[in-house]
């Protein structure tokens, strides 16, 4: 089970990163090409900001599930750095059980969130705003992923030196 969801979670981290080079690419060159009308044909795209605003939510929260995947989340590891074999292993265990609460209520009140403003309708692109802010219960789900699979593997490593 544990190699199982070790794949599914470096599968899905890997087309997240693809997705986010994607996204990235895309953003700039909206921004590039709004530019352009704005300043060269004095001709301004009514969308290209709503877009590129869109874009960089869904770069923020699917990079930081990356982010947390690669274990470059920003921490505070001072108490855990001062504990002992066993304690530390817990203290682990414990940020892990945490942590998932935290993805697990993310992802139920972003369901809640995106099927509440299910009828609105963004202004410029006219697209269904829960499509927008979808990304929060997705990201959620990938944060979930990845920190049960980090859960495992403390557990696994505790159980190990036992």
């Amino acid at each position: 089970m544990m190699d199982f969801l070790s794949r599914v979670s470096a599968v899905s981290n890997r087309w997240v990163e693809k997705s986010l080079a994607l996204l990235g690419f895309s953003m700039a060159a909206i921004v590039l090409l709004q530019v352009f009308f704005r300043y060269v044909l004095n001709h301004s795209l009514f969308w290209s900001e709503e877009l590129a605003r869109y874009i960089l939510v869904w770069l923020t929260f699917l990079g930081a599930s990356c982010a947390y995947y690669r274990k470059v989340h920003p921490g505070i590891d001072l108490l855990t750095q001062r504990l002992q074999g066993p304690w530390q292993k817990t203290c682990r265990v414990f940020v892990h059980m945490v942590s998932m609460s935290f993805f697990g209520v993310m992802i139920f009140h972003g369901v809640n969130f995106a099927y509440f403003i299910r009828l609105q309708i963004s202004p410029a692109l006219a697209i269904p705003k829960w499509i927008i802010f979808s990304v929060i219960p997705f990201s959620g789900c990938l944060f979930l992923l990845h920190c049960l699979v980090f859960l495992l593997a403390d557990l696994k490593e505790s159980s190990d030196d036992d």
